[in-house]
């Protein structure tokens, strides 16, 4: 858990933008450490994996399992954290309704889009700026033979597609070779662009992309390749690996047959090209009915022979494929203490005093109901409960006289069911 010096030095917008996101259910990225607790068994092994198994050569799937509300985005936040700290880049997708797996296009546009390491921003066009900048600090490469050197590189590059090469070296050209006759700085601008687009997966013809030696656009035939070619481009700019986040694949669940069957067969594939890869680690996060019901993986039967194990094993493997959030819950006094944490920051959100009214006597009141329920495993329950009593208490009602635990437990679970119905409705069959 974050020291409390660490959350104190928070400005009270900072403070009041992470209490507006956990009221949504989520928890801001660049804040997830001030909410981490528990389960270090889980982070000790994922970080010994990064450190001496992926960043050597190494390649890995590993399936999170929990169910909504148990904290699967929060920890794939965590490994995202912990990714980026080790010199991996990394993107964290969220499989959605214009997300959907079963189109991998749309989930590698998201793929670029979504891509963070040491460089400004978010996204693989940034990445690809700094890169240019970069090489403007080594000397760049001005002349015809220089930029030829530098192609001779990149398309030579372990897992590169030639039209992934081909795209790298017309943006050097595009950056440093001098302007031809007739040839204005825009026209350089409105090129960079097209090539940027490209590398992103959004449209283009054949016709704009030819001049730059690009002959493919991304699509679901080649964005296996493409994924390769961002990964030996990544390794090239002296990255540890690429950490692949997949979250909510439970969605797919609630489609149609034809629909499911074409996501459970590009998760069958990124685990076949995972096992041909160097570098990498993919995560999925899921549901366990993803694992038990007949619309999940064992309705597909090329998936379900490579992954019908993984649910099997009665005792906890921490090297294991699955992290099984749901079996190793926080315990109260983990609890406990994010709900300290929680009042430090509505306190600091709204410029009051939370310690009088929210006392730690409460906070334990709150799990053990919580408890009884058989509902302790749920963060997200918790969360949205403390985060609802400290509302009542800024605004001067005493939460010790007027609040039922239980009704009050009813409510908040209710409004989570309406979240995660909301987020299982089928609308992407089309």
């Amino acid at each position: 858990m974050i020291p409390v010096e660490e959350i104190d030095q928070l400005e009270p917008f900072q403070a009041r933008s992470i209490i507006e996101e956990l009221r949504k259910g989520s928890v801001p990225a660049d804040y997830v450490l001030f909410f981490t607790v528990g389960r270090d068994n889980w982070l000790t092994f994922i970080e010994d994996d990064l450190k001496n198994y992926i960043a050597e050569g190494g390649a890995k799937v590993r399936f999170l399992s929990g169910d909504y509300g148990d904290g699967k985005t929060h920890f794939m936040s965590i490994i995202r954290h912990l990714a980026l700290q080790q010199g991996f880049a990394v993107s964290f997708v969220v499989l959605t309704r214009e997300v959907p797996i079963h189109k991998f296009e749309a989930v590698y546009q998201s793929i670029t889009r979504q891509l963070r390491g040491r460089f400004e921003g978010i996204g693989i066009r940034n990445l690809l700026s700094q890169w240019l900048d970069s090489l403007v600090q080594n000397d760049s490469p001005s002349s015809i033979e220089q930029i030829a050197d530098l192609a001779e590189i990149l398309r030579n590059l372990p897992g590169m597609n030639v039209n992934f090469a081909n795209a790298l070296v017309a943006l050097a050209h595009n950056r440093f070779s001098p302007l031809m006759e007739e040839e204005h700085k825009e026209d350089r601008t409105a090129n960079r662009e097209i090539i940027f687009h490209w590398f992103e997966a959004g449209k283009a013809t054949k016709r704009e992309l030819k001049p730059f030696g690009i002959f493919e656009v991304v699509n679901k035939a080649n964005s296996k390749q493409m994924l390769n070619s961002l990964n030996a481009f990544l390794r090239y700019m002296d990255y540890k690996g690429f950490i692949l986040l997949l979250d909510e694949l439970e969605t797919v669940i609630a489609q149609s047959a034809s629909v499911r069957n074409a996501a459970y067969e590009n998760v069958r594939l990124l685990i076949d090209n995972t096992e041909q890869a160097e570098y990498f680690h993919i995560f999925f996060s899921i549901i366990p009915d993803v694992l038990l019901s007949e619309k999940g993986f064992k309705s597909y039967d090329a998936l379900w022979s490579r992954v019908r194990s993984i649910g099997q094993q009665k005792r906890l493997n921490y090297r294991g494929v699955l992290i099984d959030l749901h079996r190793t819950p926080l315990k109260s006094g983990e609890l406990i203490n994010l709900g300290r944490s929680l009042c430090r920051i509505h306190e600091i959100s709204y410029r009051w005093n939370a310690a009088e009214s929210v006392t730690g006597q409460l906070l334990e009141d709150i799990c053990k109901n919580q408890e009884k329920m058989g509902l302790l495993s749920e963060v997200r329950l918790f969360v949205k409960q403390v985060i609802r009593i400290l509302d009542m208490a800024e605004q001067g009602k005493d939460p010790a006289e007027t609040l039922d635990l239980t009704e009050h437990i009813v409510s908040s679970q209710q409004e989570m069911e309406q979240e995660k119905m909301e987020q299982l409705q089928p609308s992407w069959d089309k």
